[in-house]
């Protein structure tokens, strides 16, 4: 059943309902997925506590519960600078390096909280550390010394030797893995 329209082209005509084929049959619905995948997808309330940011160990004023990096960032900011920027960074940046950078920008600009404050939002990130009483870079412009003996004392409390550096804490750790692993045999 064909028919020629006015310019000369052949199309089909419409067929009548009853010449109509039957509809194509629709695939069986997909099974709902296994439980696990759809507990995977929610988000409890552990999950919600767990990804609120941690206070620090210390308050920012608690410079005298460890004299001894207070002593530190206080009269060599640079070397307590370098220390907390070597961890931070693990190790791919030394603690000389980090501390003579932050010498020179000392000495050259007298806004070495600049530098440092970087550091500081690091360091939040890696341990979700929250971000108070202020901003990170306002922090260190005000309290610089402050500043530094808080996160000096926060890597501390995360575990670190702070006078042998990211490389001899990570050689210690596998030291006392080995000591465990060996313990553990009958």
């Amino acid at each position: 059943m064909y028919s020629s329209n006015a310019i000369g082209h052949f199309h089909e005509e419409s067929p009548s309902l009853a010449q109509t084929a039957p509809p194509c049959p629709q695939p069986p619905p997909r099974p709902p997925p296994p439980l696990a995948s759809r507990l995977a997808n929610t988000t409890t309330s552990n999950d919600a506590i767990a990804s609120a940011p941690k206070p620090w160990s210390t308050g920012l004023c608690d410079c005298c519960d460890d004299v001894s990096s207070c002593c530190l960032t206080c009269w060599c900011p640079c070397v307590a600078f370098g220390r907390i920027a070597e961890i931070v960074d693990r190790g791919s940046t030394s603690c000389g390096v980090s501390g003579s950078l932050y010498a020179i920008i000392l000495c050259l600009t007298g806004c070495s909280c600049l530098y440092s404050c970087f550091y500081r939002s690091k360091l939040r990130g890696q341990y979700f550390l929250e971000e108070s009483p202020c901003t990170d870079c306002c922090i260190h412009c005000c309290c610089e010394e402050c500043s530094l003996c808080q996160e000096y004392r926060e890597l501390t409390h995360q575990g670190f030797d702070m006078s042998i550096g990211w490389h001899g804490n990570m050689a210690r750790q596998k030291r006392l893995a080995a000591k465990v692993e060996g313990g553990m045999t009958r």
